[in-house]
């Protein structure tokens, strides 16, 4: 079964990982390309997004579409990257979103 696990940082999170010396965030983004290796059997595509300061989003309805700079809401919390993954069910994709070692909420949705 195909699913989509979506990073999500907090303003906490960016502004930890900001205030992490060199080493440190070497150390963490290291993790992070552990769990991608260690999981590689599973992932079939991930993407890490630009800074959402870098989103462009398109409004359709009636009329012309309107295109505003920034992404579609402001909030707190954002995506800033997604891996899709092959496994058995959800519990699978699950224990993987458990074991990731970087930004705090992991969004899973199932997908085609």
């Amino acid at each position: 079964m195909k699913y989509v696990l979506m990073f999500v940082e907090t303003e906490k999170f960016a502004k930890e990982l900001e205030a992490m010396g060199e080493l440190e965030r070497e150390a963490a983004y290291e993790a992070v390309g552990r769990w991608f290796a260690e999981n590689a059997d599973k992932i079939t595509h991930h993407t890490h997004l630009h800074p959402v300061h870098t989103a462009t989003t398109v409004r359709l309805g009636e009329g012309e579409p309107v295109v505003t700079d920034g992404p579609f809401v402001e909030g707190k919390e954002v995506v800033s990257g997604f891996a899709e993954v092959e496994v058995a069910d959800l519990d699978e994709a699950l224990k993987l979103a458990r074991s990731w070692p970087a930004c705090p909420i992991v969004e899973i949705r199932p997908a085609q």
